[in-house]
Parts: structure tokens; sequence; C-alpha cells
């Protein structure tokens, strides 16, 4: 139970078990359908550090883990003590939007699927690489037995979403089983095959001309191939949950156990065969022949839009309606035109993210980035976008343009996927075809690797981390700064004997008076490597000796971190100065903090600004030392610091020279 504190924690968070309707999860993501998320504690799940951010999306309160996201799933099930129902796709009603609905229908479909599915795909890929290489023959046994493991789930794929589907419409599992057999059963795909003997026409001269090769007590049952359908499973299931539900009503119990199944079986699979199928099929077959010919208007306008828009698409769960009709298309089409036009978003992300690991400083981001960017060159790319790309949001944005300008290279290369696959560099063998490895496979390989190496460029070059090290401590920017919660000691302030900035040699230059009394010693020998390497910029530390923080030039308060940790001001003439009180006193969540002023004051010399416990911070365990760093140092021409072993508040400490 390696996750078991994680596991209790979120439990707790999300509102207790009694809140919890049911759980799911994905690749990266524990998927949560609750009965109130108002009652769970959101800002809490996002500060804790291993849990890379929460979204609530398409009816789904989303927790985002990471790649081990389903250990941390199995150690919820235990802590929670859920059982399969309540771990399974509930079947409650879905709220919300008609989109968050939709969205919600799929993803419980799809969702519990696409592991398998992209592992199957992923050996079907391999054998057809394979064959193109001509390492094995079509006739040999190692090919075809790699293609029936890669093949055969995707065959029969009908069995598999009528589990999942059931599972989503509060159906009986089994028989939605059932029925996704009996579309596949080989004796009804063989006696319906096209241009059978003895095969009549319906609906002759009209566009609704179909062959049947079949009758049900005398009507005629129009040919169709079942094989690796999507809709028409689907569709039956629902159906079948209906009359399930109303068969329970009317069934004595104590003949329940069969004859609702016995009665739903009979009744919706000749339905299925003889409408619901038919009807089905054609729906899918005119979405996926409009997914085609909107591709066809203008391909590379397609890949810029997709391309671009993918990650957002990732971000709100908006995915799964186009993951539903990439499936569809291969099942009509043989083909799909959608998935080449986003392959690029996980290798845009790759390469930004490693340009930024390259560049950076910063420790701890260094340590986030390598393993997000090796995440993302497979193809998932939460952590990344969580992690490192989304708080910095020109990264994101750089990426998303990237991702668009290959995305439209794919789509005038033509590339179609044919099967579907693994993600990332799992994903080239999906695009191998009859024709072998042809000029679009070859140009999606060339659109990836140069998607890295722009992306990475990019990345290197925009990431800076003077501009970018607040992100250590930063407040998201959806949140709200702290209100005001102590004034008395403002109207006491002294000023008399801070040195202000209008008595430097140079108007422009500042003056910074220490905001604290205490031991004063270098900024590089502070027990932390961000602080220490000077990344944030140059400054000082104090062990202070007094409680509380002042103002030390007049200037307003630029960021005011919610625990009460940190502050940001601004000088009026520009000199950005950051007051950290700690090291990784975030954690202590405001005890031992009073902040005495609000996000975007303006604040006299001297004025005090936050009142903090030194005892409390040493109590817990913390290194209490106050870190005073001028972020802007980069703008800034020398930063010259008091030469003193110890330091009183007010006193002159450090001088910016522009």
């Amino acid at each position: 139970m390696k996750y078991e504190g994680l596991a209790k924690d979120i439990v707790d968070k999300v509102g207790g078990v009694e809140n919890i309707n049911s759980l799911t999860h994905c690749i990266t993501r524990l998927r949560f359908k609750l009965k109130d998320e108002e009652q769970a504690d959101t800002e809490y799940l996002k500060n804790n550090e291993e849990i890379v951010t929460v979204m609530q999306s398409g009816g789904q309160y989303q927790v985002v883990i990471g790649n081990h996201v389903s250990d941390v799933y199995d150690a919820v099930n235990k802590v929670a003590n859920l059982n399969d129902d309540d771990t399974a796709t509930s079947h409650e009603k879905s709220t919300g939007s008609l989109l968050n609905r939709f969205i919600d229908l799929i993803s419980g479909i799809f969702q519990p699927i696409l592991g398998v599915l992209a592992a199957a795909g992923m050996i079907k890929g391999f054998a057809a690489l394979f064959l193109a290489l001509g390492w094995i023959s079509e006739q040999s046994g190692t090919y075809q037995i790699l293609f029936a493991i890669g093949d055969a789930l995707f065959y029969f794929f009908p069995l598999f979403l009528g589990l999942t589907a059931a599972k989503k419409f509060g159906s009986n599992h089994f028989i939605g089983m059932a029925i996704g057999a009996s579309l596949v059963y080989p004796t009804l795909v063989g006696a319906m095959a096209m241009g059978a003997k003895g095969a009549s026409t319906l609906f002759a001269g009209t566009i609704f001309e179909v062959q049947s090769n079949l009758t049900f007590l005398g009507v005629p049952v129009i040919s169709m191939t079942y094989t690796s359908s999507v809709i028409p499973i689907i569709i039956a299931v629902y159906f079948a949950s209906i009359l399930e539900r109303k068969l329970k009503v009317i069934i004595p119990d104590v003949i329940k156990t069969f004859f609702v199944p016995f009665f739903t079986l009979l009744i919706v699979v000749p339905l299925t065969f003889l409408i619901i199928g038919p009807i089905s099929s054609w729906i899918a077959n005119w979405i996926g022949s409009g997914a085609i010919g909107i591709y066809g208007l203008s391909p590379i306008l397609a890949g810029l839009l997709l391309g671009a828009f993918w990650q957002v698409f990732v971000i709100f769960g908006l995915h799964w309606g186009l993951v539903a009709i990439m499936v569809n298309n291969v099942s009509t089409s043989g083909y799909d035109i959608i998935n080449p036009l986003i392959f690029a978003a996980s290798f845009a992300q790759t390469g930004i993210v490693f340009g930024i690991f390259l560049k950076t400083k910063n420790t701890k981001l260094k340590s986030i980035s390598l393993p997000a960017s090796i995440s993302s060159i497979f193809g998932v790319t939460e952590p990344a976008i969580y992690g490192i790309t989304l708080p910095r949001k020109k990264m994101f944005v750089y990426s998303c343009i990237i991702s668009g300008i290959f995305g439209g290279f794919i789509g005038l290369a033509g590339t179609k996927m044919f099967f579907l696959g693994g993600l990332g560099i799992f994903g080239y063998t999906t695009f191998i075809g009859d024709s072998g490895l042809d000029s679009s496979f070859w140009l999606t390989v060339l659109a990836s690797v140069l998607t890295i190496i722009v992306s990475l460029i990019v990345g290197y070059v925009a990431h800076s981390d003077k501009k970018e090290a607040l992100v250590e401590a930063t407040v998201p920017s959806s949140e709200q700064p702290i209100s005001v919660t102590d004034t008395t000691d403002q109207e006491n302030a002294h000023t008399d004997s801070v040195i202000s900035t209008e008595n430097g040699p140079n108007a422009h230059d500042a003056f910074i008076a220490s905001p604290v009394s205490g031991h004063l010693f270098k900024l590089e020998n502070v027990d932390d490597p961000v602080f220490a390497s000077l990344a944030m910029g140059e400054g000082v530390a104090i062990k202070p000796s007094s409680n509380m923080i002042v103002a030390p030039f007049e200037s307003t308060v630029e960021s005011l971190f919610p625990t009460g940790h940190a502050i940001g001001l601004k000088s009026t003439n520009g000199t950005e100065l950051l007051i950290h009180i700690g090291i990784d006193t975030v954690k202590l969540n405001g005890d031992g903090f009073k902040p005495l002023v609000s996000q975007g004051d303006s604040v006299a010399t001297g004025q005090p600004l936050i009142e903090f416990d030194s005892e409390v911070i040493r109590d817990e365990s913390f290194d209490d030392t106050i870190m005073i760093v001028v972020t802007n140092t980069n703008e800034t021409k020398d930063i010259v610091i008091e030469d003193k072993d110890h330091i009183i508040q007010k006193d002159p400490l450090i001088s910016v020279i522009y």
C-alpha cells in the first residue's frame, strides 16, 4: 500500500465514501462521479504535491495523478472499500449540459477498454512493420499469430463494447456481452456475407437498395457486417437496458433470474438485426463519410485547427467525442483521418518541456521536467501540461501553435490511421497500410521529429528562470488574493529611518531597507537550491530575530500568497522584490503567518506587511530563514548588499543600481 496515505487523503477530500457514486481511471486520471462536487476540497487536492491537478469536466471529478494512476486507483478502492459496482462506470443519470452528458456517455463506454485496445493495436502495428520491412512473410505463423492478437479485439469489438455499454447503462453485463457476441457470431457473419447465393434485393431502384440473405419469422434481415462496428451495439444495449428494467418490475422474483435475460435477449437481438443494426450502421456510415468529407475540403486547415486545439480538448475532456469518431471511422471506412492530424501534439509537449529541462537551473523544475518529457513522447501528456506548460501559459500556447503547424503538414501529407494503436512514438505503426512504408508514413515521422526539434528550441529560448521562478511558490492566477486580516499596526508604522529611492545618486536607482531584523548571510548559502542558485535573482538571506515583515520601500503589493509565507513587491521605480519567509513553508498552509495587506495595495515604506511566528515554523521542522530577492536582477547593472553580520529592521540593506 505505497499510496495508502494519498488514497486516504483523496477519499476524505472528495467528500468521503458516502459522496462517491462511482470511480474509474484512465491513463493518468482518477475519474470520480460524486453525489455533490461542492463537498470536495478542490483547492486542498490541487495543492497536494502527489497530485498534478484537479479537473471538473463532463460530469466527472477528475484527480490527475500521472503514470502511476492505476496503483493509486487500487489504493483508493481498498481504502474506500469500493466494490465492482462502485468502481464500474455507473448508470446514474448524468447532469449538466447536453455536451457534458454526451462526453460522460462516450468516455464511460470507451475509457475502460482504451488501454487494452491500444495495446492490441501496438501488437498489430509491429506485425505490420515487420511485414513491411520484410522480416516476416504474410504466410508465416509468426505474422498470423501476431496479427490475430492485434486484430481479434477489434474484430470482436461489439462483444467488448457490449460489456462497457451495459455497465454504463446499468444493464446486466453479461446480457450486453451476449448481444455483442450475437452480432459477430461466425455462422451469422458468413450467412449474411454480401453476394451470397440466393440473396434477395430490398427497395430495388431506390437509394435504400440493400441485400438480404436471411429472414426472421418471414421478415427479411438486411445484410450487414457488424464485426468491428461501434454504434449498433451501443444503441442495442441502450434499448436492452430499458427493457430489462421494465421486465424486472413485471416478472416475479422467483423466476426473474433467468426470465429477465431470456426475454431481453429474445426481443433485443432479433430487433437489432431487423431494425436497430441497419439504421445505426447507416448513421455510423454517414458520420464517417461526413468526417472524411470535411477533411477533404482542406486537409491542411483541418490539421491546423485540430492540431492546435487538441490539447485544449484533452484538458476539458472534450477529446472523447473525437475518439469515438476515430474508432467509428476505422470500423466504417477502414481508416481514420483525425488521429494523424493530432499526432504532433504529444511531441510538441515533449520538445517544450525538454527544452525547459535543458535551460532551467531550478532543481525542482528540472526534476519534474525530465519524466514529464519522457511521458509525453509516449503519448501521455497530462504531467507535462498540468505540471509545467499550463502554469507557464505562454509555453502551453507555444505548444498548441507548433502542434497546429505540423498538424497541417501531416494533413498535407494525406496520412491515414489504419487501426487503433499506441500513443506517441508507438503510434507510428498505425499509419502503415497495405502499401507499406509509403511517403505519407515517412512524412509523418519527419513531422514528429521536426515538432520535437522546433518546440525544444522554443522551450529553451522562451524559458527564463528569473522571469518564471515565482512559479515555484506562486499562487495560480485563478486564486483570489488574501483579504486584509488586521490593519491595526498599519496606523502606527514608522518610516523615519527608512532610506527611500529619492536619496540615491540616480533617481532611478533603488535603496532597499531591511524588512526584518536578524543575522545576515549570503543567499548562496541557504538550504534551498532554487534560491541558492540565484535562479530567482540576486539578494540576501536573514535569520530573523523579529517577527514582523515591513515594506522596504514605497511599493505596490504585486502578489500575496494565500498561505501568507511570501509577498512580491514592485517599487515606484520598477524594482521587483520577493520576500519569502522560510523554506518550504508553503506546506504549513498559512499556520504561523498573518498577512496585514492585500494584493494590489499600495504600501508606504516601513508599513507592516506580514506577521509571522518563527516558533511555529521551527516546531514543524521548517527553516525560518527569510530570503529577500530582487527578481528583476537581469534589468540591473549591479546589486550591492550591506557587508555586516547583523541587520536592524529598516536599516539600509540593498542598493539596486540601474
